[in-house]
């Protein structure tokens, strides 16, 4: 039971993922003062209001706080972009540019009538059952 335990802890994306948390918790409290401390400030200059924190809105005698929402809002935007423009994008064209080069070896075909993927050299769909032009 241990060894089985230890063999999972010790597999390399299990430690991957385990970095990946603790650098994006580090990274959370990088964008949310970043948002509360200079993107707030920012945009109070123009707009007058200091801290989105207090912001609220009443309907019925209810008071509905959205200034949170709004800072969370901000630093999620933020971190979604910086994730997409800085690791995506990158990759993607990495991956690319990786596999440019590499033929695909095409084993299947799509079915016409359920679209379904089946063997090239399949005469009937095994889903649907209907005969295949050869």
């Amino acid at each position: 039971m241990f060894k089985g335990f230890r063999d999972f802890i010790l597999r390399g994306n299990v430690i991957d993922l385990a970095v990946a948390v603790v650098i994006g918790a580090a990274f959370n409290g990088i964008v949310t003062s970043l948002v509360k401390d200079v993107i707030t400030p920012f945009i109070a200059a123009f707009g007058g209001e200091a801290d989105f924190s207090q912001l609220y809105f009443t309907i019925n005698n209810s008071k509905f706080m959205v200034g949170d929402f709004v800072n969370s809002l901000v630093s999620f935007l933020i971190t979604a972009s910086v994730v997409y423009f800085l690791i995506v994008m990158p990759m993607n064209k990495i991956t690319a540019r990786i596999n440019k080069g590499q033929k695909v070896d095409v084993t299947e075909k799509v079915c016409p009538e359920c679209l379904s993927q089946i063997p090239l050299t399949a005469k009937r769909c095994k889903y649907c059952g209907v005969l295949q032009k050869v």
